[in-house]
């Protein structure tokens, strides 16, 4: 499986949140506390929006080698700065380890990540991808679940109805996997954004879901712990998903439920059921 984490808020450099944080998502790549691998080395990716320009869509590194010693994203993080980043790092469940096939996906102005997998996936493969609208079939450049998953997203209308398209694609998911005997096909924990919202995902068909976790208000972070100067500079919009916690600070961390999904934008955040359409 993955580790990936999202940030939206004050902008930071990329490095204050991947590399600074006691149990950060380098640390992770190593040393990962809740993942079913405790080393992720398959890869790894960023993608953030630029601030000084309005560019339309994200910019995207993706490499094949672990994160922990990657002297280029060292150099990246301490120098791009973005209000909205999304990162992750990769453990291959059965795909090859190539660019193509690391995270985020991007496309247009959408970016999309995925942890977790669909059981049985090389079956279902051809039934799933037939299903993916033919103006964006091209666009598919790896072998991955996760990415077949984004354009099945994106075909049952992503960039108008997130919660809804998710559904939809997951439902899919699901019929296809029962159709070739696979009892629980489905397991994600996801996020996509626009470039100014974000949804994030945390799903099962078996009721047992990949960990997910989001961070809470700054306001009452900066209440319980008035003595951490970094909170001070951060405003109120600002917010961490991740797959798991990046430090032990109290009352920084609250789990995502089990079947449900989180918006964060701009006012007040969602938390809402989810199920498969």
């Amino acid at each position: 499986m993955c580790r990936w984490l999202v940030y939206s808020g004050t902008p930071q450099l990329l490095e204050t949140i991947l590399y600074k944080p006691a149990h950060s998502l380098i640390d992770q790549s190593l040393h990962s506390r809740m993942g079913v691998e405790t080393t992720n080395g398959d890869g790894f990716g960023i993608g953030w929006y630029a601030q000084d320009a309005d560019l339309g869509s994200p910019a995207v590194v993706r490499e094949t080698g672990p994160a922990w010693n990657n002297r280029n994203l060292r150099e990246i993080a301490g120098h791009v700065r973005s209000s909205l980043f999304f990162a992750h790092i990769r453990a291959s469940t059965g795909t090859a380890v190539q660019q193509t096939n690391s995270h985020p996906f991007r496309h247009g102005r959408w970016m999309w990540m995925h942890n977790g997998a669909i059981a049985g996936f090389p079956a279902m493969r051809r039934d799933l991808c037939l299903a993916v609208d033919p103006s964006l079939f091209a666009a598919i450049e790896g072998s991955t679940d996760s990415e077949v998953m984004f354009f099945l997203a994106l075909t049952m209308g992503l960039e108008d109805d997130p919660p809804g398209a998710v559904a939809r694609m997951a439902g899919l998911v699901e019929r296809t996997g029962h159709a070739h005997g696979i009892a629980a096909p489905l397991q994600m924990t996801i996020a996509t954004t626009d470039g100014e919202s974000v949804w994030a995902f945390r799903y099962a068909s078996d009721g047992d879901a990949r960990s997910l976790y989001y961070s809470s208000r700054v306001d009452s972070l900066r209440a319980l712990h008035p003595d951490i100067s970094f909170l001070k500079d951060l405003s109120e919009e600002t917010r961490l998903v991740v797959s798991e916690p990046l430090g032990d600070l109290p009352g920084a961390w609250n789990e995502v439920p089990e079947h449900s999904y989180g918006v964060v934008r701009a006012g007040a955040d969602e938390l809402r059921s989810f199920a498969p359409a």
